[in-house]
């Protein structure tokens, strides 16, 4: 399992929180690939930017697809600009990988993360392992859903983390999740007030 897998299972772990955006999450898991990928040295950060290192693909197919994906001509990628473009429509693409898997099955019951269906996570090793990290407050998998807005159980000050690379993504997490809000905000504006335009005085 990989850390975007465990996040999407948390994500769907019943909370007392609003649902998940999908385009939140799918920015948050475009962050965990690049932790992950830097964690297996498959790739370094020079700044902001994504340095891909000559490595063996990782053994996850969708991590093994995020190497593939990264940027090898120089001036290489930013990070910023690695969320937007890898994380499009990235937690559909993890909904169905764990559907395929059978780690996910669908009900007809309830609000779902999307779509119609209740997505629930099965009772699996996927599970536990999300479930094992998450309550055991892992600095990292709490940053990330912390960034998308799901409560830690274990309310703490800021995660310690000593790895600057993960430190800058998550940072640039952060941002671009609350850049996501700010559009979102902003067309929400523009519409009441063209609504009100043809409703007039």
């Amino acid at each position: 399992m990989t850390t975007a897998k465990d996040l999407f299972i948390t994500a769907l772990d019943p909370r007392p929180s609003p649902p998940v955006g999908q385009g939140d999450l799918s920015l948050a898991l475009a962050g965990a690939e690049l932790i992950d990928l830097l964690a297996a040295e498959a790739a370094t950060l020079d700044g902001d930017r994504i340095v891909p290192n000559v490595h063996p693909a990782p053994d996850d197919r969708l991590l093994g697809e995020a190497s593939s994906a990264l940027v090898r001509q120089v001036p290489y990628e930013r990070v910023e600009d690695w969320l937007w473009r890898r994380g499009r429509d990235l937690a559909a693409v993890y909904q169905a990988a764990l559907e395929e898997a059978g780690d996910l099955t669908p009900r007809r019951r309830g609000r779902a993360l999307f779509g119609a269906d209740h997505l629930t996570p099965v009772d699996s090793d996927a599970r536990s392992r999300a479930m094992s990290r998450w309550t055991a407050g892992e600095p990292v998998l709490a940053a990330l859903a912390a960034a998308v807005g799901i409560p830690s159980e274990q309310p703490t000050d800021a995660p310690d983390l000593d790895d600057e690379a993960v430190t800058t993504v998550l940072a640039v997490v952060n941002d671009a999740v609350m850049e996501l809000e700010a559009v979102r905000q902003r067309r929400a504006i523009e519409k009441a007030a063209f609504a009100n335009i043809w409703r007039g005085p």
